[in-house]
């Protein structure tokens, strides 16, 4: 029917759409185009009412310019780094995200590497699967106790707020720098802020990372600040890919300065084999590949949370196809 609109899930969704369709099915026609590159959207998504998007590719100006009648693009998901949010908001389209799906998720994958790590559970599994050295706790000694020692988060937003919980309830100290959090919001934590990244690094047994990607936080782990955290201490990544220069942690993880790294999510996915991190994690004679974890971009992924994900999603689409007030606009 002429009236109805049309919404467009431009990737990484290809069942049978049931959430969505529950959701939009009267008042619009919901497709999946599962496609991997933006070149795929030509022709498919330029009259879109709609267009929900995930992770598997960016819009940018080569698809933005080309929309005709777009009402809201939703990236559902946290991040939204991969939409061009400037040139959407010049084309009076908003852009919105799904920042509360899948909030303990991410914080328990993060807390899960950190004590996967802190506690030599994965260096434990991958000697002994190799059958090297001894059948001994001494394979991962020293291993010090994790009470009392600072985590450090870059970020303190909702997933920032929720690892800090856990961590706390471990017993360490957590410490944060992120200039947006109000203040008094350490207070009520019962966590410490720092005011520079220099100072929380300086000082962290564990940095863990939960900030979005900007032009601010692009590679703000490297080299320089890998270099000013204490020897043997360790990196996790729950946040975006290119906030971490991942090509400096192999060379940190040889001269002792990590003493592990657990990395979710990689600035490209799938990455190249020939990667210079993936070449180390991958050789057993390195020791990235007794005390790296890579994962592949799935701590936000639960059964309910991907259900969250879409709901979330889908509902945002409707209230801006009736006109309704929107809700977690970023532009």
């Amino acid at each position: 029917m002429s009236s109805r609109f049309r919404v467009v899930i431009a990737d990484f969704i290809t069942d049978d759409l049931a959430p969505e369709r529950r959701i939009l099915e009267d008042i619009a026609d919901v497709t999946a185009l599962d496609a991997s590159t933006e070149q795929e959207l030509i022709g498919h998504a330029d009259n879109a009412d709609a267009i929900m998007l995930y992770h598997n590719l960016s819009l940018t100006r080569e698809t933005i310019s080309r929309l005709t009648q777009c009402k809201l693009i939703v990236r559902c998901g946290v991040g939204f780094d991969n939409v061009d949010r400037t040139l959407a908001r010049e084309r009076g389209i908003p852009v919105a995200n799904v920042p509360d799906y899948g909030t303990e998720e991410v914080a328990d994958s993060a807390i899960g590497l950190l004590l996967t790590l802190t506690r030599g559970i994965h260096l434990y599994n991958a000697r002994l699967q190799r059958q090297l050295g001894p059948w001994s706790y001494t394979q991962a000694a020293p291993i010090p106790r994790l009470r009392g020692r600072v985590v450090g988060l870059i970020g303190l937003g909702r997933i920032g707020a929720a690892t800090a919980i856990r961590a706390k309830a471990l017993g360490c100290d957590v410490v944060f720098v992120d200039p947006f959090t109000p203040d008094g919001t350490d207070k009520a934590l019962g966590i410490r802020r720092v005011e520079t990244l220099r100072e929380l690094l300086e000082q962290a047994f564990v940095v863990s990372l939960h900030c979005p990607l900007t032009e601010n936080t692009r590679h703000i782990v490297g080299a320089a600040e890998i270099a000013a955290m204490p020897m043997g201490s360790f990196l996790i990544n729950t946040a975006r890919g290119a906030c971490v220069d991942v090509r400096a942690i192999p060379d940190a993880i040889r001269s002792g300065r990590l003493a592990g790294a657990g990395i979710d999510v990689l600035p490209e996915e799938p990455p190249a084999d020939d990667h210079p991190l993936l070449r180390a994690w991958r050789d057993p004679a390195d020791p990235c590949y007794d005390r790296v974890i890579i994962n592949p971009h799935s701590a936000f992924y639960s059964e309910e949370g991907l259900q969250d994900m879409r709901i979330k999603g889908a509902q945002t689409v409707r209230r801006a196809l009736l006109g309704q007030t929107q809700r977690n606009i970023v532009n």
